[in-house]
C-alpha cells in the first residue's frame, strides 16, 4: 500500500510534470490510477535526473543506486521511492523494465545519435514502450500478444515526442532523426545543429517520423480489449491524445520550427468523450488478428520480462551492464579534466 502523503505527492509532481497523462489517467480506476501516478511520478523524477543537470552520467549512475535500494526494499527517504517501493512490492514489477528506462537515460547522458529507426525505435522502447510494460503489469495483465501492443503505443508515443520536438532538441545541441533519413534527405547533421532551423528536406524526414507513429498507434488499439475494461477508456485517451500532438504538427505542415505543437483544453476533453465511448465499443467488436502481430523486434525483451514474473530480481541487463561502464569512464574523465581548472582556480585565490 502506497502512504497516502507520498501518493498525494505524486498527484501533484504528475498534475505538473505530465499534464498529458494526468489528463488521461483521470479515465482509470482507482485501483490502476494511483500505482500508474507513483510509476509515472518516479520516471519524471528520473527524466528530470538526467535532463536537468549538465552532469548527466554522474546522475545515472546515482539513478541505479536509487532504483537498486527500491528492489532492496529500503528506498530512499523521498516520496517517489517510497511509493514506487510498494507499487514494486505489490506488483512484482520485473526489475529488467525500470532497467530498461534507466539505460535510455543512460544513452541520454551519453548524447548518443541513432543511426536508423531501428536504432531509435530502441531508444523510444526503453524510455516509453517500458513505462507501457509496466503499466501493463499494474493491470495484472501479463499475455505477450496484449503487452506487445502496449509496447507499440509506447514507441509512437516517443516518436511523436521526437517530431514535436525537433527545434527544442536541435537548440540543446541534441538529435534523435534517424541519421540515415538524414542522409537520404542530404541534411547533414553537424551543420543542422550549428545552424538549426526549417527546410522542405527537414519537414519530409518530420513526416515520415509522424507516418511511422500514425502505423504503430493504429497497431496499438488492437491490444486495447485484453486490459481490463474499467482501464480501456484511460489507455485509448493516452492514445488519442499524444496523436493529436502529431496532427497539430502536421497542421502545421510537419515544421517543428514554427512552434511547439500543443492541445488544447476543448481538444483534450473531445478526446476523452470519443475515448470513453471506443473502450465502449471494444466489449462488443471481433478482435482484430493484428493482435496476433509479433512483437517489435526492439521491444521483444520488454514483452518477455513482463510476461515472467519471475524476472523480477534479474538485474542488470548486460547492455545495461556496458553502458553504464562507459557512463562511469566519461565521468571520470570529465572530473579529471576539472582537476587542474580547480587546482588553477585555487591558487590564484
Amino acid at each position: 500500500m502506497i502512504n497516502a502523503v507520498d501518493m498525494d505527492h505524486c498527484r501533484e509532481a504528475i498534475r505538473h510534470g505530465s499534464r498529458s497523462f494526468h489528463t488521461a489517467g483521470r479515465l482509470l480506476p482507482a485501483k490502476v490510477r494511483d500505482p500508474a501516478l507513483a510509476l509515472y511520478a518516479f520516471c519524471r523524477l528520473a527524466d528530470d535526473a538526467v535532463d536537468l543537470t549538465e552532469e548527466k552520467a554522474d546522475a545515472v549512475l546515482r539513478l541505479h543506486d536509487r532504483l537498486s535500494l527500491v528492489y532492496e526494499g529500503r528506498p530512499r527517504n523521498a516520496p517517489q521511492d517510497r511509493a514506487f517501493a510498494a507499487v514494486v512490492e505489490d506488483f512484482q514489477m520485473p526489475r529488467a523494465l525500470p532497467e530498461a528506462l534507466l539505460e535510455g537515460l543512460a544513452w541520454d547522458a551519453e548524447g548518443r545519435w541513432y543511426e536508423d529507426l531501428s536504432a531509435l525505435t530502441a531508444y523510444s522502447a526503453r524510455v516509453a514502450s517500458a513505462v507501457g510494460a509496466m503499466m501493463c503489469v499494474l493491470m495484472r495483465v501479463r499475455d505477450r500478444d496484449v503487452l506487445a501492443r502496449a509496447c507499440d503505443l509506447g514507441v509512437a508515443m516517443q516518436l511523436t515526442n521526437i517530431a514535436r520536438d525537433v527545434a527544442e532538441d536541435a537548440e540543446e545541441g541534441r538529435l534523435y532523426l534517424p541519421l540515415e533519413w538524414l542522409r537520404e534527405a542530404r541534411i547533414d547533421p553537424h551543420a543542422f545543429l550549428n545552424a538549426p532551423g526549417a527546410a522542405p528536406e527537414l519537414i519530409g524526414v518530420v513526416r515520415r517520423l509522424l507516418d511511422t507513429a500514425g502505423w504503430l498507434y493504429a497497431r496499438s488499439e488492437t491490444g486495447v480489449k485484453g486490459l481490463p475494461a474499467a482501464a480501456r477508456p484511460g489507455i485509448f485517451a493516452a492514445r488519442y491524445i499524444y496523436a493529436g500532438i502529431g496532427r497539430q504538427l502536421r497542421r502545421a505542415d510537419c515544421d517543428p520550427f514554427r512552434g511547439r505543437a500543443h492541445t488544447s483544453g476543448g481538444q483534450k476533453v473531445m478526446w476523452l468523450m470519443l475515448s470513453a465511448m471506443r473502450a465502449a465499443g471494444t466489449s462488443i467488436m471481433p478482435r482484430s488478428a493484428l493482435i496476433y502481430a509479433p512483437p517489435l523486434p526492439e521491444t521483444a525483451f520488454l514483452v518477455e520480462a513482463a510476461a515472467a514474473p519471475e524476472t523480477a530480481l534479474r538485474g542488470w541487463s548486460e547492455t545495461l551492464i556496458e553502458t553504464m561502464a562507459h557512463l562511469a569512464e566519461q565521468d571520470q574523465r570529465r572530473r579529471a579534466r576539472l582537476m587542474p581548472e580547480r587546482r588553477s582556480s585555487t591558487s590564484m585565490i
